[in-house]
């Protein structure tokens, strides 16, 4: 009889043992090839070799791609940056005597928050190709850490309508925070609260970005505030 039950109590631990949270692990990637443009990219990559960091990655440089598809062709993250750089030198080709400045395309991405449910990247993309400035925006790559799939905004949060009631005061908050108080007429073009097209997570809760014209002029730049994990807990499905 004690040996049946030592047998079902190892038999017990192992399952634990198989079914333990183990945290996908990251590393960055810089790709240094030479280019004529100023082109760099330093990329976050799950490190396994398994099914779910492969599938992982592949969200990653997916949604890269699309950050930049808005001024460049979509195409596959390996050949985004040399159709880059040889529109830069079709360019300076066909416009020898023109005095613009170096072409420059930067992508950085960085992982804000992981979980036994949620990773959340951070993709940054700089991209200038002459004029009175360059065009950079941020946006959040969030992924179930189980399966790897994309998470949707009815995804991770129970009930939208009340948290938009939420957002919009802490974004009211923010604006109170600032040096020179911003008013909430002051954005969102004459339109009520809307909630940013990107929303994240990080160590200190739940991060909402608006990009540069999303809800205000390009002087503004960006605007992003952070509701507490303590505050938007109850809110989310996930985290």
């Amino acid at each position: 009889m004690k040996r049946i039950i030592l047998i079902f109590v190892l038999i017990c631990f192992l399952n634990s043992c198989k079914t333990e949270y183990e945290a996908i692990s990251f590393a960055t990637v810089a790709i240094e090839n030479a280019y004529d443009a100023e082109i760099s990219a330093n990329i976050d990559r799950a490190t396994g070799k398994d099914e779910l960091s492969n599938k992982i990655n592949g969200r990653i440089d997916a949604a890269i791609v699309e950050a930049l598809s808005d001024t460049i062709n979509p195409s596959s993250l390996e050949t985004i940056l040399t159709d880059f750089n040889q529109e830069y030198l079709d360019f300076k080709n066909d416009f020898p005597e023109a005095s613009e400045p170096i072409w420059e395309l930067h992508i950085e991405t960085e992982k804000s928050f992981q979980s036994e449910n949620v990773i959340s990247i951070a993709i940054s993309t700089y991209e200038f190709q002459g004029g009175a400035h360059g065009n950079d925006k941020i946006t959040f790559l969030n992924l179930n850490a189980e399966t790897g799939d994309i998470l949707s905004l009815n995804d991770m949060i129970l009930d939208i309508d009340a948290f938009k009631t939420l957002a919009k005061s802490h974004f009211e908050k923010s604006l109170k925070a600032e040096k020179e108080p911003a008013k909430m007429e002051d954005f969102f073009f004459g339109k009520p609260f809307q909630l940013p097209e990107n929303i994240g997570y990080s160590d200190d809760g739940l991060v909402l970005l608006y990009n540069i014209y999303e809800v205000a002029s390009y002087d503004r730049g960006y605007t992003e505030f952070v509701i507490p994990f303590e505050e938007v807990e109850s809110y989310l499905k996930l985290y």
